[in-house]
């Protein structure tokens, strides 16, 4: 089978000077700080997120649990892992105390220095509320905190609701590169 060729744009923003992100979550939402403990809720998060979307056909790992699970493995052994910028959103249950796993945000500075975003996934059912707004805002603010001076992340062209959030928050398009994958039609 031949590959299919997905188009991706490359983002960046600067993350000097101005307001510090950090963005309260929405009513009814809590962010969750990076701990060792929550590997397994981020893997968690990042598959519901991703399941049956195009970026599991772009990026197989995320499509299912097991790979997942193995992606966050990945990720926070890098040596350029920053605890400050990866959360975990989950909303809570009108008792307060039943929480539904519903986004997660990895980043990492990489090897030229910059703040790189891994992941931003939200749960279908929890998109447009706010959620992965604040997520991005405490990753930016993490990366700032670390002293970077710039983030960047990797988006599928055809994700118009991630590309309007990014660019509402200071991402611009520097660079546009394609991603082989196996098309995999239902």
């Amino acid at each position: 089978m031949d590959p299919t060729y997905f188009k991706r744009y490359r983002m960046e923003a600067d993350l000097v000077g101005g307001v510090p992100f950090t963005l309260a979550a929405p009513p009814g939402y809590r962010l969750l700080k990076w701990e060792e403990t929550l590997l397994e809720a981020h893997a968690q998060a990042k598959y519901l997120s991703f399941q049956g979307e195009i970026d599991a056909t772009v990026f197989p790992c995320l499509g299912e649990l097991s790979g997942c699970r193995r992606l966050m493995g990945e990720i926070t052994s890098k040596p350029g892992f920053l605890p400050e910028a990866t959360w975990l959103a989950v909303h809570t249950g009108p008792d307060g105390r039943r929480r539904d796993l519903c986004g997660t945000i990895q980043g990492i500075r990489d090897l030229a220095g910059m703040g790189a975003v891994q992941n931003l996934g939200i749960t279908p059912e929890h998109r447009n509320r706010g959620a992965g707004t604040a997520l991005l805002l405490q990753a930016m603010e993490g990366f700032r905190r670390a002293g970077l001076e710039r983030v960047r992340l990797e988006v599928t062209a055809d994700n118009f609701a991630a590309i309007r959030l990014y660019r509402r928050h200071g991402f611009t398009q520097v660079r546009t590169v394609f991603k082989a994958a196996e098309a995999v039609y239902a």
